[in-house]
């Protein structure tokens, strides 16, 4: 079996992308659940989805986030997001991203991981990206890897997902070259 390359980009997530993303999210909705937090049948919907789209819009224009769409061959296949940054000495994101099954086990992620990790300290200039996963989760740990992230601990239930607080691995990507 051949594989396709993957020719995977992000781009600043649009108002017109809500149907895209609500139709994702609701086709994987079981594919998605063991690794986010439980989610309300609302979650589901154009409406929910164009508030969380609106909401990080806002923070994209307050520089508090960089809110993106992965798109394969120019189709919406996942969000991907840099949450929490802070300037000042800190200069740091948090990392999340998402895939559909059907991107999934294909390279997506990592060239997604790979072009947000460009924009956070090239277009943004930070210093730092912090990103978390369950213990479990070896596919994500391994895109982030793959990315040049470092684990740099543990942290015990870090996060509510899947309707439980988890333990959680940490990860850290420094910048290749330091931030002014």
């Amino acid at each position: 079996m051949q594989c396709r390359p993957v020719t995977v980009t992000t781009r600043l997530v649009r108002h017109d992308d809500v149907p895209a993303i609500t139709d994702l999210l609701r086709v994987n909705r079981e594919f998605l659940a063991p690794w986010e937090p439980a989610r309300t049948e609302e979650y589901f919907t154009e409406t929910a989805q164009r508030a969380l789209v609106e909401t990080g819009l806002a923070a994209y224009e307050r520089g508090t986030a960089v809110p993106h769409v992965i798109l394969d061959d120019g189709e919406l296949v996942g969000r991907i997001n840099l949450n929490d940054i802070v300037r000042g000495p800190f200069l740091s994101a948090h990392l999340g991203y998402w895939v559909a099954q059907s991107a999934n086990g294909r390279g997506v992620a990592s060239a997604a991981v790979a072009a947000i990790a460009r924009v956070a300290f090239g277009e943004i200039g930070l210093h730092r990206i912090q990103a978390s996963t369950l213990l479990h989760n070896a596919a994500s740990q391994r895109v982030l890897e793959r990315n040049g992230f470092v684990r740099i601990g543990m942290a015990p239930e870090y996060l509510s997902i899947a309707g439980r607080w988890q333990d959680h691995a940490l990860f850290q990507l420094i910048a290749p070259e330091p931030a002014a």
